[in-house]
């Protein structure tokens, strides 16, 4: 990670690795969120700061008062109601204050671009409050100029593309996972393997796969 403060840009298959090796830490507060495209409408900034409080805590022997004060002010509401971002923004920065603390975002270009903005100011924010904190993210490359924008001065970016071999390896895979193996021919496991690493771009290597072989399939009903 280094010992510039700030967010990590980089390919989002390296962030299970990542995450892996902060668990065998001692002494850190620790935070992963996976976007997921088909949930992200229910995904918003403050349900994935949410999920980090909580994650946090979880770590923790004692409940700082801080968040105990706030969820307790949140009930005396008719009805109750949920913290709100703002609320989220507070406990995050109550929680990284005073510790080593990483969080993961694995997949941010999943995220609607609406949330995703008001999620990159909130970190901005805690950013602000707590120097103690890393924020690793993954995404496409698209992306990366609006989080440069948003936590200018805070980003170090690494890209890591994959190679051809990468790519032909990771379809090898793919294929023998193949639920309908009998919609292809050796001729066209060739063709697949020739065509897709010629055309690929970062992140979309099994989508292109699944679009030859829905069409493939379709020429054998």
């Amino acid at each position: 990670m280094g010992e510039k403060r700030g967010l990590v840009l980089t390919s989002w298959d390296v962030s299970s690795l990542v995450v892996d090796r902060l668990r065998l830490q001692q002494n850190i507060a620790l935070g992963c969120f996976y976007f997921d495209f088909a949930a992200r409408r229910g995904q918003t900034a403050t349900s994935v700061l949410g999920c980090l409080v909580k994650q946090m805590v979880n770590r923790m022997e004692r409940i700082p008062e801080e968040i105990s004060w706030a969820f307790q002010e949140q009930k005396k509401d008719i009805g109750g109601c949920a913290p709100q971002l703002i609320d989220m923004v507070k406990m995050l920065q109550a929680l990284t204050s005073s510790q080593p603390t990483y969080m993961c975002l694995d997949a941010l270009d999943e995220c609607e671009a609406a949330q995703r903005v008001r999620l990159l100011d909130s970190l901005k924010e805690i950013l602000q409050r707590s120097p103690r904190i890393r924020i690793f993210v993954t995404g496409r490359p698209h992306i990366r100029a609006e989080i440069e924008k948003r936590l200018a001065g805070r980003v170090t970016s690494v890209s890591a593309n994959p190679t051809r071999g990468d790519i032909i390896t990771y379809l090898r895979v793919r294929l023998g996972e193949d639920e309908t193996p009998d919609a292809m021919d050796e001729s066209l496991r060739a063709d697949i393997l020739k065509k897709i690493p010629e055309m690929i771009s970062e992140m979309c290597v099994w989508q292109l796969c699944r679009e030859l072989l829905t069409s493939s399939a379709n020429k054998y009903i």
